[in-house]
Formats: structure tokens, C-alpha cells, sequence
């Protein structure tokens, strides 16, 4: 356990078992050859995992473009509502082998979103990619290709994720202790 901004964080996967995790995911990636690959990290939460990953799958011998996307489920409340896309992709996936990257699949709303969108657009296959899988929360018929871990039922921060806008810049995932 750590103290940081006057929260204790207890680790639940660390810098080195998330590394470990993510070189694995990348050889996965390149071992199924993706043709004229782009990579789209959906924004905020994956761009540490997506910046990894990415350099990553360049050891793994891919040389992905790289596009973001940011999507919102939330508007001022907490409450989830429509899907809107707040900052869209400049690429034609038309044809294109797609791989999209987040850092958590939970109820799955905003990566399905994000996966049919890509498909109405023409992608020839669209994958998904992500750090940490919470099954136990899933709301759309949705699975991950690419999975890290799978995430126990609990508030993770670090690695990209949240609390607050805070906590962002941990090299691990962890969980607030109350």
C-alpha cells in the first residue's frame, strides 16, 4: 500500500505484471497478422495502456497507424445516457483491419458503441483490446479479443484510470481503500 493525495492505494496489478501482460498481448496481436492495421485508443483511460501497447506490438514487427477516440456516456450527472462521440477518428477504416484499445471493459456500452460504429464504417474486422476485463459488470453482449486481466469487482485507479480526474499517473493499477 501507498499514500498518494492523501489516499491509500492498495496495488492490485503491478508495473511489472501489467508489462508482462501487455508484451503478451502484442505478440497475440502480430500473431494473427493484421492487415493494414489501424490501432484506435478510446479516450481517457487507455492512453497509457494504448502507448504500451503500441510500442509493444512495434517489437512484436507491427507497425500500426494510430488513431483516439473520445466517447462520453455520462453528461453532468453519474447516471449513463446516450453514447456521443466527443473527438472522432480522421481515418477511413473502409477495408481496413481495426483494433480498438481501452483500459477497462465493463459494461461494455462505449466499446460496443465504438465497435459497431467502426463496422457501419466499412472496417473489414474490428478487434478489441483491453487491460482489464469486470465480466461480473457486463450490460452489452460484448467480449474483448485481447484481454490482460480479468479485474475483480472492485474501483481501480492508476495506468490511465481515475478517480476524480486524480490518480492517472500511477505506473500500476490499484484500488482506493476507504
Amino acid at each position: 500500500m501507498i499514500s498518494v493525495a492523501g489516499k491509500t492505494i492498495d496495488t492490485v496489478f503491478s508495473q511489472e505484471e501489467i508489462a508482462a501482460e501487455v508484451d503478451r498481448l502484442a505478440t497475440e496481436v502480430a500473431a494473427r497478422a493484421p492487415r493494414n492495421l489501424l490501432v484506435i485508443a478510446v479516450l481517457k483511460g487507455s492512453f497509457v495502456f494504448a502507448a504500451d501497447l503500441i510500442r509493444a506490438m512495434h517489437k512484436a514487427g507491427i507497425a500500426p497507424e494510430v488513431e483516439f477516440i473520445s466517447l462520453s456516456s455520462y453528461g453532468a450527472g453519474t447516471n449513463p445516457g446516450p453514447i456521443r462521440v466527443l473527438r472522432d477518428i480522421e481515418s477511413d477504416v473502409k477495408g481496413r483491419d481495426v483494433l480498438l484499445i481501452d483500459d477497462i471493459l465493463e459494461s461494455g456500452r462505449t466499446i460496443q458503441f465504438a465497435r459497431d460504429l467502426m463496422v457501419s464504417r466499412g472496417a473489414a474486422k474490428v478487434e478489441l483490446a483491453v487491460l482489464l476485463d469486470k465480466t461480473m459488470r457486463r450490460q452489452s453482449p460484448i467480449e474483448a479479443d485481447y484481454v490482460g486481466f480479468r479485474c475483480p469487482d472492485v474501483f481501480v485507479v492508476g495506468y490511465g484510470m481515475d478517480v476524480g480526474h486524480a490518480l492517472r499517473e500511477l505506473p500500476f493499477v490499484g484500488r482506493v481503500v476507504e
